[in-house]
């Protein structure tokens, strides 16, 4: 029995040891863990306190940053406000002046008023004083008398001669006039702002329209017209004031619909190579006019800008087809009145030249003309009936005549021209002149009937910041040079591109 107890004891003291032992190692883990812990805490922190320092400088660079620009801003406030204050000041040195001198100018003519009542004064007291007349003074009245009734009727003989040359002046010029017109009677076409496609099938408006407009967008900025889908059936309508460009769009588009594939680099594709042939084409068909009015030597660039007239109208009245009027026109009256028929049918063809340029160059279609002609060397007759038909100066030949008189008659024809259209394409003109003219600008077009100008800007010139300045000086420009009704939207557009050729 003494020594059973002994074995328990013994095994509740091994136990009790074993317990012990698991303890204390437990406890180290503890402790160990505690640590771990301890010191992953403190390296959180750590952590924590360099970001709170990274974002507290951040914030600090951010704030300085915003109050440097607001300083820089304040400044440029400041030198503006300077300037303006020195423009009034100088405003008003300027008025103070111009009252001084206003005043000095007043009181010189009191003076001049005071002395001429004076002289009258005096001379009347002499008239008065020799009042009895010499038997000389009588006659030397007598005689200016006579003199001057006989300039009376110089003046009135010469009066009535002059009538009668101008009744028979005006007579042999409406002969002139009557037999030019019966032998030459042109129809007349007034230009439109629209050109309509007729489409084949519904589904091709979708593919015009492309996904979530890309290729309407695409056909718009790269064809600079108004594309026009609404819920009229097979039709698409194209809209622009500039003719050739209408007329581009409208055959890029037919190409487009016949091949099928349109995306923004067909688009591309197709319209420089219409604009290639378009411009072939018009040197083919300026050439062939000229070798119908008899003209065999025209410089080829001259007959390309004649080519380029069919796309210009001015008044409504088609260019092109008002200069072959003007040119036949002209040599029929210069055939009655002995001169030479072939170049007054020249002067006329060439007497509206410049305004093939108006559109991309702007300025006044004369002095483009004069100078267009002087550097391909034609000759004094041509020059000067591009300057007498607007009155810029007298024709000095029988040529120069015929073609202005036949100019006024091609203009004056009951419903050749509108008014109204005319001052509607000189407005968008003069909105994309505007926008062309600020530096780093490539195209502009004026779109939606005029109340959107759209502006692609050269993106290794203008950078984001510019283009938000530059639209805004676009319109504020456009509200002080021009008229217009409603509102204009001035869209500015910076795109970047990267090609690259894999070969």
């Amino acid at each position: 029995m003494a020594t059973g107890a002994a074995c328990a004891f013994a095994a509740w003291f091994v136990t009790r040891k074993i317990d012990t032992a698991q303890q204390k190692a437990r406890v180290e883990q503890a402790e160990a863990k505690a640590k771990a812990i301890e010191y992953e805490a403190k390296s959180k922190l750590d952590r924590v306190k360099l970001e709170i320092v990274d974002k507290e400088n951040e914030i600090k660079r951010k704030i300085e940053a915003e109050l440097s620009a607001q300083l820089r801003e304040q400044e440029r406030k400041n030198r503006v406000i300077s300037q303006k204050e020195e423009q009034i000041e100088e405003r008003r040195r300027q008025i103070d002046k111009a009252y001084k001198e206003a005043a000095k100018l007043q009181k010189d003519w009191e003076v001049q008023k005071e002395r001429s009542e004076q002289q009258l004064l005096e001379a009347q007291v002499a008239i008065e004083r020799a009042a009895g007349m010499t038997a000389k003074e009588a006659r030397a009245l007598l005689l200016s008398q006579i003199e001057e009734r006989c300039k009376l009727d110089a003046a009135n003989l010469i009066r009535r001669s002059e009538e009668e040359a101008r009744l028979e002046s005006r007579r042999r010029a409406n002969y002139i006039i009557a037999q030019a017109t019966t032998r030459f009677a042109n129809d007349f076409a007034n230009e439109r702002l629209v050109n309509t496609i007729t489409l084949t099938n519904e589904d091709y408006k979708g593919r015009i329209i492309g996904k979530e407009g890309r290729n309407i967008k695409a056909l718009e900025m790269t064809l600079g017209v108004d594309i026009l889908i609404d819920d009229t059936p097979g039709v698409v309508v194209i809209s622009s004031f500039n003719l050739y460009r209408r007329a581009i769009a409208t055959r890029t588009i037919e190409i487009l619909l016949e091949d099928g594939r349109i995306h923004p680099a067909r688009i591309e594709e197709v319209y420089e190579s219409v604009k290639k042939r378009f411009e072939d084409d018009i040197l083919e068909e300026g050439q062939n006019i000229a070798l119908d009015l008899g003209i065999s030597d025209l410089h080829p660039e001259l007959a390309r800008l004649v080519g380029r007239l069919k796309f210009r109208a001015s008044y409504g009245q088609n260019a092109l087809a008002h200069s072959l009027e003007v040119a036949h026109l002209a040599g029929l009256v210069a055939a009655e009145l002995d001169g030479d028929p072939r170049l007054a049918r020249r002067a006329g063809l060439l007497h509206d030249i410049g305004k093939a340029l108006t559109q991309d160059q702007g300025g006044s279609h004369v002095d483009l003309g004069g100078e267009l002609c002087k550097r391909y060397e034609e000759g004094d007759v041509v020059i000067n009936a591009i300057y007498a038909h607007h009155g810029h100066t007298d024709p000095t030949s029988i040529e120069s005549a015929a073609v202005c008189t036949a100019d006024a008659l091609s203009a004056a024809r009951p419903g050749a021209r509108r008014e109204v259209l005319e001052t509607y394409l000189k407005r968008v003109q003069e909105l994309e002149t505007i926008a062309t003219n600020k530096k780093g600008v490539t195209q502009a077009y004026a779109i939606s009937a005029g109340r959107e100008l759209r502006v692609i800007v050269n993106a290794s010139e203008i950078d984001d910041r510019e283009i938000v300045l530059m639209s805004k000086e676009i319109a504020g420009e456009i509200e002080q040079k021009m008229q217009y009704p409603g509102e204009i939207k001035v869209n500015v557009i910076r795109e970047i591109r990267a090609v690259e050729m894999a070969k």
